[in-house]
């Protein structure tokens, strides 16, 4: 008797997966502009009725695709958002985590300013989830006792995204092997902590950033 040929199971959350993993890939490559549910289709190697079963037009689409980056993004620097309401801004490693955003910037540049851009031009940029911590943190930052008086949040939270999201740019990160790619995060990252340590932050309240800033200035002189 011939063996039964075994019917391939479906995973449609695997699949809505691997079809916003591509969106996200011509959102990078081509911008808005080049997204269509054909393309994704296509290169996510899913048949275009699959595609529409999961996103019934290119809006909403491009809609769950800046979503999906904004999850990334969220796990990426805060964690993972079970764990949020547990985090107190006054005991968050200020350190680590601009780290932690400039490396997901340099190893995902494109699809960053894309974020960026679409989450700006929305007409609430509140509802997405990365934009509502980073920025909410920076205000609940403000109002603490850490902070100098003064700080408008939602103007940081531009002018540090920006900064991050566009620097790969200039450095011409896609070019760079892994270890360039580090070095140029960390010459970024450590800007973001003179500034702010300097600017928005009191000084004698972090040390150790203050340490970190001095032996990485030295460094820097002695290259």
């Amino acid at each position: 008797m011939e063996a039964k040929t075994k019917r391939r199971v479906r995973d449609p959350a695997a699949t809505r997966e691997t079809i916003l993993e591509a969106a996200s890939n011509l959102l990078a490559k081509d911008g808005v502009e080049g997204v269509s549910l054909s393309a994704v289709a296509h290169l996510a190697a899913v048949n275009r009725g699959t595609a529409y079963q999961h996103f019934e037009t290119r809006e909403k689409l491009i809609e769950a695709t800046i979503q999906w980056v904004s999850d990334k993004l969220f796990r990426a620097v805060f964690g993972d958002p079970s764990t949020l309401g547990e985090r107190q801004v006054e005991r968050v490693d200020v350190a680590a985590l601009t780290d932690r955003l400039c490396d997901f910037a340099m190893e995902n540049p494109d699809i960053c300013r894309v974020w960026l851009q679409q989450v700006l031009a929305s007409p609430d940029p509140s509802q997405d989830p990365f934009w509502r911590e980073y920025c909410g943190s920076l205000r609940r930052f403000a109002g603490t006792d850490l902070a100098e008086p003064g700080i408008d949040s939602e103007v940081l939270s531009v002018v540090n995204l920006a900064g991050v999201f566009f620097w790969p740019i200039l450095a011409r990160a896609h070019a760079a092997e892994d270890a360039q790619r580090t070095e140029l995060a960390r010459r970024f990252s450590h800007e973001i902590l003179r500034l702010s340590m300097y600017g928005t932050m009191k000084a004698e309240a972090f040390p150790g950033v203050a340490e970190r800033l001095r032996k990485e200035a030295a460094e820097a002189n002695a290259r």
